[in-house]
Formats: structure tokens, sequence, C-alpha cells
């Protein structure tokens, strides 16, 4: 369909708006970390008159931030993984075997989506709780725990978006891969995955920024050991003062990773979300 004047003219509008949306508070907080903290407390300036990287100095003494940075890369890497790896087991059973539950089981696992996470978060607590009383398993404020946390919450996400990226794979590479001599699993590992690369990038992506970022459960489920970077930040808030500057060079280096891990697989993204997303 040929696209008038008009129509372009509107898209332009749109996308530009869409655009200062985005970057405007980007830009603020750029230049915001580059500013003394006497001129971030004081008058608004779109541009800094001294500018200083100070900020970018003092944030790793104001908070251990160095040991946030751990602690969310150690919990963010490890849910990850296990959500990578179980989501592709689980993944390739749904969409490549027929068995009782399966219609069940695809449709639970998607529904939880519907629910806000802090429904989940006085469940989880007692359940973590239940377990140090019965087993002596720490889970609360620890990582293991949180990791477990971020599971359910990037899991049935993953499962189904693989799901739907297995399907779109031809079944004929499994059953060349069974005459081959290879097993369900030989044809999974050296036909199937490779095949579905940009999908399990996909959701190793996904898994990661879920984590990453994540808020309400770090502030329930951790201590001052095992903080992570996304309640850290706060600490940057005291009674006294609030160190503006740091906060937004702070926010600036804790962005960093995702940033650059998205785009460096920024089309095997893309390609992996649309691929999963229809059958």
């Amino acid at each position: 369909m040929r696209e008038t004047r008009g129509f372009k003219i509107y898209r332009g509008v749109v996308l530009i708006v869409l655009g200062l949306f985005v970057l405007v508070p980007l830009y603020v907080m750029a230049t915001s970390s580059l500013k003394p903290l006497k001129d971030v407390q004081g008058a608004f300036t779109w541009w800094p008159s001294n500018i200083t990287l100070a900020p970018f100095v003092d944030m790793w003494k104001t908070v251990p931030l160095a040991k946030y940075f751990v602690n969310s890369t150690i919990v963010s890497v490890s849910a990850t993984v296990f959500s990578v790896a179980i989501a592709i087991l689980a993944a390739f059973a749904v969409s490549r075997f027929r068995f009782r539950g399966r219609t069940v089981f695809t449709t639970t696992v998607l529904s939880t989506q519907m629910f806000p996470g802090v429904l989940f978060l006085l469940p989880l607590f007692l359940i973590f709780v239940n377990i140090n009383n019965s087993f002596g398993l720490q889970l609360v404020g620890t990582r293991l725990g949180l990791i477990i946390t971020y599971l359910t919450f990037s899991l049935p996400f993953s499962i189904w978006m693989l799901a739907g990226y297995f399907d779109s794979i031809p079944r004929e590479l499994d059953e060349a891969a069974l005459v081959d001599g290879c097993g369900p699993m030989g044809a999974l590992w050296r036909v199937v995955l490779p095949a579905a690369r940009p999908g399990v990038i996909a959701v190793a992506i996904y898994s990661f920024m879920t984590a990453w970022g994540e808020v309400l459960f770090a502030s329930v489920m951790t201590t001052e050991a095992n903080r992570t970077l996304s309640v850290g930040l706060r600490q940057y808030s005291t009674q006294t003062n609030i160190y503006w500057n740091q906060i937004m060079a702070a926010a600036l280096v804790v962005s960093v990773p995702v940033v650059i891990g998205f785009l460096l697989a920024q089309r095997h993204f893309v390609a992996g979300v649309t691929a999963g997303a229809v059958k």
C-alpha cells in the first residue's frame, strides 16, 4: 500500500515525540551526573556550567557500589543460565512431544504472566521461611533465594517463547538426526539448538534484564551483605542529603552492561522474539 504524504508527516511527528520522550530523560541524567551537587540542587539548567567527573569517582565511596555490582552480576547471570537451561528442556518437550496434560501445562505457564509480581511476594516469602524451618536451608536474605525468585518470573515467558520458536523449526531435522543415530537429546543439542540460536539469545536477554533491574523482591529478599544494584542505589539518599549527581552517575554505570549486551545481540533478539511469538 502506498503511503500518503500526510501519513509520512504524521509518522515523523510521532517518532520525534517518542524519541524526545525517551532521550530527554537520558540527557538530563547524563548532564546531571557531570554537575557538582550544589548545581544539581539549584536551578535546573540544560547544560552544566561546571563540568566535573567527581560524581563518577565518589559514587564508589559513598556506598559499596562495587559489592552491589558483584551481587547483581552473580544473581543475574545465575538466573539467566538456569532459566535458559530449564526453558530449553521444557520447551523442547512441549514442542516435540504429545503427552497428557500438555495443553493444561502450556496454558498454566502462560497464565502466570497475567498476575502482578507483588501477588507472589508474600507466598514466596512464607515458602522460603518454611523451607528454612523444615530443612535448615536459608533462602531469605541469600543470593540463592533471589535466583530462585527470579526463575519464577522468567521461566514461564521463556518456555512459551522457546516453544513457539521450536515449533517453527521443521521436524524433518529431528527425524534426520534420529536416522543418523541421535536420540531425542542428541537431536536437541546437535540440530535443534543451533537452528534456534536467535530464540535462545532472546530468552537469555529477557531473563538477564528481568533479574538485573528488579527492585521489589530484591528489597525484601536481600540483606546488606547481598544487596543488588537496583536496591543499593537507594543508599545515596540519606537522612541529611540526597546525592543526586552520584545517583545519576551510578544509574548510567548500572545501565552499561544491559545496553551493551542488548546492542550486541539486538539482531538475534528481534529475530527470536518475532519467530517465537508467531507459530
